[in-house]
């Protein structure tokens, strides 16, 4: 009897926990399919995210960001590498949601430092520019176009609690 009851009570905890992991993939039907010679990308964010340890930082989503890197990875020498080129947002007509696309992608460009004695390492490589900064929503899918090579990735950015006054002058 224990042994049921035992059995039982680890499987209503696993079915209690499992919501929590299992995350619905949001709809996509709203967004087109990627044109010959690009790739779509879509992130869709975790609205389950772990506090952050540091009492500093907002636990709060509507203060976090997310940002935008396209780029490749290779393998380079010491320099510094950015491609040039920009990401733009375009509206998806009739629905009120966003994409981000690819465009104007380049040359890559690089430092000109010597580099003796050292191996190539990889490295992700981004579209150089202005950080492309976008405001936390879990509920819609974050698409992005790039080109046939090219990689998206994204990072999350939490804002401090902390507020700061600005001074009168």
């Amino acid at each position: 009897m224990f042994r049921v009851a035992l059995f039982c009570s680890a499987v209503a905890l696993t079915l209690a926990l499992e919501p929590a992991k299992a995350i619905p993939m949001l709809d996509l039907k709203p967004y087109a399919e990627a044109a010959a010679g690009e790739q779509r990308f879509v992130i869709q964010l975790n609205p389950l995210l772990k506090p952050s340890p540091d009492q500093s930082i907002s636990n709060n989503p509507a203060d976090w960001r997310v940002q935008l890197l396209v780029g490749k990875e290779l393998e380079l020498d010491c320099n510094l590498h950015r491609f040039t080129g920009r990401l733009r947002s375009e509206p998806v007509l009739g629905t009120g949601y966003t994409v981000y696309r690819a465009e104007q992608i380049g040359v890559m460009l690089s430092t000109r430092k010597a580099c003796p004695g050292q191996a190539l390492t990889k490295q992700f490589i981004p579209l150089g520019g202005q950080p492309f900064v976008l405001p936390f929503n879990a509920s819609v899918p974050i698409v992005v176009y790039a080109p046939q090579g090219f990689q998206v990735r994204y990072r999350l950015w939490k804002a401090e609690k902390n507020i700061q006054p600005a001074q009168l002058r």
